[in-house]
């Protein structure tokens, strides 16, 4: 099969080459191809520039080329020509007041201005530049030309800068702001070292704080992320990421860190994935499954807090255990609900459990009471059967038995990797109660973390729960950090959404095509951020904070690696390690 292949002339250039077939100058734009661009220049600033001044514009979702040309200008030119104007200044400070004017505050300001500038420039502390800068923005039209114009002039006049666009000029214009290193414009101001380094471009969200863990490296300028996400106005966060891309390794390595800062953590596992490190930090490690020694009752009660009453407690737990039995049964009809209310309200009153009492030393009911009381109700029979095989049935075991846990230490895992598939929404909703009740009963630094939370999201009363710990978490000093790598089901849910608000902290590392968009609508991405997390490798992504947000490289140390890592032939070779010292 033969191709035709345009056959360049050995005498065309690089420039030849690139350059496009044809190019039209007007005298407020250039069209190249199908692009149409226009060169603004900076010609006026105010007395005093802050940091970061330029950032709104650089940060605007637009194309554009910015190009900045500094001119060092000699010392002994500048400082013979500043001497000349002190005085001139002096002298027209003199004459007024020789004729008796009052003080003109103009040229005692300038005069204090080129003083200090003189004296910095002596000193050798400042220089003093000739500072070209320019625009170039770059549209699919003249009309949105003009409508970036004026959106970049509105950021700048608000910071008393002022611009103008290189009529008749945008051939030069746009060449200096190519990169090419040429000023072609010429169009400058003059500004020492100080105000002339806030127009330093490659600036990004600073998320160093004095307090916190290490999140990772800012990809902008090599910085390090250190960050408290307790010093936010919540504690929690949500990390979306495709399988591999190390989602469940930036989890545990802030399991890892938190915990070195007095935090303490609960984790509900769906794979193994952190039992080696509740292992390593002497952690607590439960199997809940359909076989585990290890139990929650769901009828367990919380102790009311200072502020609540007995009533209020039993009345919220009652509300769950609806929740948890809708989940059990597969959904219930408005009347099956009231039937299901007024039975575990009974299962509780047949252990004195009401709300007139005190209930802090009453033994709770198990799922075999609630069943038999249900089985009695007129309209529950029907019911008391479904719950038959959770009773006396296949999955006997599981919710039918007193809790036996110890929960003391600092890094306690739950893991459901065993529990069969139908049974995961059930055994999460049943384990985040169990947490809860414990967050309620004791006020500590601590960290929910709900790893493939898409799980729960796929039904209403699990996620709804889970949004309500979010919502509720802050006053428990609690911070729930939510992982997924199905956004699309996390999203589907109507509860998605509000976590991801009362989330202050997000952590996106590499994403699927299939899902990208649903990402970038969701956190108002820009292209550029959604070719990045495309592109991005195992670790990397983005990481935002409150309203700062900035690329993120995730880096362990080697200690911290080899307790973590979820990679299978890392873990190989550590088993293998582990039975050669053992041997």
């Amino acid at each position: 099969m033969e191709t035709d292949i345009p056959e360049i002339s050995p005498a065309a250039g690089f420039k030849d080459v690139v350059a496009p077939s044809a190019v039209l100058i007007d005298s407020r734009f250039l069209q190249l191809g199908n692009k149409f661009l226009r060169t603004l220049f900076l010609y006026s600033y105010p007395r005093y520039l802050n940091t970061n001044w330029f950032s709104p514009v650089i940060n605007l979702d637009r194309f554009f080329d910015i190009g900045i040309h500094f001119h060092p200008v000699d010392t002994s030119i500048v400082m013979k020509k500043l001497n000349r104007k002190v005085t001139a200044v002096e002298a027209q400070l003199s004459e007024r007041e020789e004729k008796g004017l009052i003080r003109d505050p103009i040229l005692q300001t300038a005069l204090g201005d080129l003083e200090s500038l003189r004296d910095s420039l002596q000193q050798a502390t400042q220089k003093l530049f000739r500072l070209g800068a320019y625009v170039t923005l770059i549209e699919d039209s003249v009309e949105q030309l003009d409508k970036a114009e004026n959106e970049i002039k509105g950021i700048l006049d608000a910071r008393m800068v002022l611009t103008k666009p290189a009529n008749f000029q945008q051939e030069i214009g746009f060449m200096s702001t190519m990169p090419l290193g040429e000023d072609r414009l010429e169009i400058h101001a003059n500004l020492n070292t100080g105000p002339a380094s806030t127009l330093f471009p490659f600036v990004s969200a600073d998320l160093t704080s004095n307090k916190g863990i290490l999140y990772g490296i800012n990809r902008h300028n090599n910085s390090l992320i250190l960050f408290d996400r307790f010093s936010l106005e919540n504690a929690n966060m949500v990390v979306f990421a495709k399988s591999g891309s190390g989602k469940s390794y930036a989890a545990k390595l802030e399991i890892l860190r938190s915990m070195m800062v007095g935090a303490d953590v609960i984790v509900i596992d769906p794979e193994n994935e952190y039992q080696y490190l509740a292992e390593t930090v002497g952690g607590s490690f439960f199997r809940i499954s359909l076989n585990s020694p290890h139990h929650i009752n769901p009828f367990d009660l919380p102790m009311p807090l200072k502020d609540e009453s007995p009533a209020d407690v039993l009345r919220s737990n009652i509300i769950n255990m609806v929740g948890l039995v809708r989940l059990m049964l597969g959904g219930l009809t408005p009347e099956e609900d009231a039937i299901i209310d007024r039975a575990i309200a009974e299962t509780y009153a047949s252990r004195d459990i009401t709300p007139e009492v005190d209930f802090s030393k009453a033994v709770p009911p198990l799922m075999s009471d609630f069943q038999t009381i249900l089985a009695s109700i007129e309209g529950g029979a029907g019911l008391a059967t479904r719950l038959e095989k959770y009773i006396t049935g296949t999955y006997a075991g599981f919710l039918n038995n007193y809790t036996n846990l110890d929960v003391k230490n600092r890094l306690v895992v739950f893991s459901i990797r065993d529990m069969e598939t139908e049974l995961r929404p059930i055994a999460t909703y049943l384990i985040i109660r169990y947490i809860w009740n414990l967050i309620r009963a004791e006020l500590k630094k601590r960290i929910l973390v709900v790893d493939e939370a898409w799980v729960m999201m796929q039904h209403e009363d699990a996620a709804s729960f889970l949004y309500g710990i979010a919502k509720r978490c802050r006053k428990y000093y609690l911070g729930l950090t939510t992982v997924t790598q199905d956004v699309a089901d996390f999203m589907s849910s109507k509860y998605g959404k509000p976590i991801i608000t009362n989330s202050s902290i997000q952590l996106l590392l590499k994403q699927s095509p299939a899902t990208i968009d649903v990402v970038k609508e969701t956190f108002n991405l820009s292209d550029e951020e959604k070719y990045l997390l495309l592109e991005c490798d195992v670790g990397e992504g983005i990481f935002f904070a409150g309203l700062k947000h900035a690329a993120i490289k995730i880096i362990a140390s080697y200690t911290e690696d080899q307790i973590i890592t979820s990679n299978p032939e890392q873990l190989l070779s550590i088993e293998k390690a582990k039975k050669e010292l053992e041997s």
